[in-house]
């Protein structure tokens, strides 16, 4: 190949002053064809694979300065179809090995729009659901041109999400004062319908469930519902297991209570020793330089230890909220500036996890309970009790204590075995939740969860000193961290 032709890219478009070069390259064994006036230097890979590779480059030697619109400018990429929409003033659309150029004539970039790779543009925020705005119908088997308008709705849920009202009032200014130029000022308007219509400050119709629910004041966050979505199919997948409780006296019922609070609290953060544990709940002493603390830890103990209390399960979403509250305002009674009893009015955060925002709380856990009652077995059901609370994380703090309540809450009503979640196991188990709510994987916190209730059942509980001595013997008081690096892991009892 001459000079010029070995200083193109891997794949690209032949033109006038280089069609001789390339075809004498092609009958030289040292080019190939993949398309019209569409060549490559890659002998060997699939035509597919090339195209997606150089795509960019290839659209701008087929249309150069076209503008990337109308649903790619959204997604980015090819549609499922391997459609790719474009606004160019010259050119008709162009079929590639697994992508195909729709070209359409209209205004090209305009000063709002962004320069893009390979001399494109691509449109801005603004213009892209402006001009999304417009129906479009498939034809000859290809995706519409624009999205649909639940598709829409459900991108302006998530920018209400994440920018908040600020950002999509910001949105909508920034239609406006484009609108004239593009000549799409019907559009523009009934973007600003829609977004009314989101906000609850319009009446007007929207398709999208996200959409519907935000109109109605009730907004919930979708991602988190696709995580709920995937546990439920995977306890629903999983053969039942049926653990019933031991039958024990009132000191074995307190000693397995004393335990599930003291280990929860001990995830928390909120560390005692064993025997300074027992004297602030059963003798009630309060250390005077941590009576909070001290309060968490006899709290907990009291809803846990509470058989009629730890039988109530909620039968609907005012239940549901109900139980939370009414349980979140008595472990937390010592912390005022938790808001005991009521749902969070501020985003928070761990480090850099940032948690559910205030708004979407009430709506999440109404869509997330809808599912949790077609779970059958009292394993299935406190699973996901917990994952639902621990995901929605509605209180300021709190919140894995609430989530453990209201887990074991089903374990007691169905009549079966808790699970307590001892200090050598906090690793096991909060990389359980951070891999479903990270990677939606559910697997490893059911199977974390399954071998914590057996490990519960299997411990003697019988009195303080005999449990405290098995739970020693089974790793249980080791720290996390500590106890991984060294290879010790959660024992089973004998």
């Amino acid at each position: 190949m001459n000079r010029v032709l070995n200083d193109m890219p891997e794949a690209f478009v032949s033109h006038t002053s280089i069609s001789r070069a390339v075809s004498r390259a092609v009958k030289a064994g040292k080019l190939r064809k993949i398309a019209s006036r569409l060549y490559t230097s890659n002998l060997d890979d699939a035509p597919e694979d090339i195209v997606r590779r150089n795509l960019w480059g290839i659209v701008a030697g087929y249309f150069p300065g076209a503008l990337i619109a109308d649903r790619t400018a959204f997604e980015a990429a090819p549609a499922s179809d391997g459609s790719l929409c474009l606004v160019s003033e010259r050119g008709r659309g162009v079929e590639l090995p697994g992508v195909v150029l729709r070209p359409r004539r209209g205004p090209g970039a305009i000063g709002s729009d962004m320069a893009f790779v390979s001399g494109l543009h691509v449109s801005s925020r603004a213009r892209a659901f402006v001009e999304n705005m417009r129906p479009s119908r498939a034809r000859g088997g290809r995706a519409p041109r624009t999205l649909r308008r639940a598709e829409l709705e459900e991108r302006l849920d998530r920018l209400i999400r994440t920018a908040g009202e600020e950002g999509v009032n910001r949105l909508r200014d920034d239609a406006r004062a484009i609108a004239a130029e593009l000549r799409l000022e019907p559009e523009a308007a009934q973007l600003d319908a829609l977004i009314g219509s989101l906000l609850g400050t319009r009446p007007g119709r929207l398709d999208s469930p996200v959409a519907i629910a935000r109109g109605r004041g009730r907004p919930y966050d979708p991602d988190r519902m696709e995580l709920f979505h995937r546990l439920h199919r995977s306890l629903r997948d999983r053969p039942p297991s049926f653990r019933p409780a031991p039958p024990r006296n009132a000191r074995g019922r307190a000693t397995l209570a004393f335990f599930e609070a003291y280990f929860s609290n001990f995830l928390e953060g909120t560390e005692f020793l064993v025997d300074e544990a027992i004297r602030i709940v059963f003798d009630g002493e309060i250390p005077r330089n941590r009576p909070a603390d001290a309060r968490d830890v006899a709290e907990t103990w009291r809803i846990v230890s509470d058989a009629r209390e730890m039988a109530r399960t909620p039968g609907d979403f005012r239940e549901l909220a109900g139980l939370l509250r009414a349980r979140h305002r008595r472990i937390m009674a010592g912390r005022p500036e938790a808001l005991p009893g009521e749902f969070k009015a501020e985003e928070n955060r761990a480090g850099l996890t940032v948690f559910m925002a205030p708004d979407l709380v009430p709506g999440t856990l109404a869509e997330g309970f809808a599912l949790y009652r077609s779970l059958e077995s009292p394993f299935e059901r406190a699973v996901y009790m917990m994952f639902l609370v621990s995901e929605v994380h509605p209180f300021a703090d709190g919140n894995g204590r609430i989530a453990r309540v209201m887990m074991n809450a089903e374990f007691v009503a169905g009549g079966e075995e808790r699970i307590v979640v001892p200090t050598v196991y906090r690793g096991n188990y909060l990389a359980a939740l951070r891999e479903l709510s990270r990677t939606g994987r559910p697997e490893p916190l059911v199977r974390v969860l399954d071998y914590g209730q057996r490990w519960t059942a299997a411990v003697d509980w019988r009195s303080l000193e005999v449990a405290e001595r098995e739970l020693e013997a089974c790793n249980a008081f080791l720290d996390s961290d500590e106890a991984e690096a060294e290879g010790r892991r959660l024992r089973m009892p004998g």
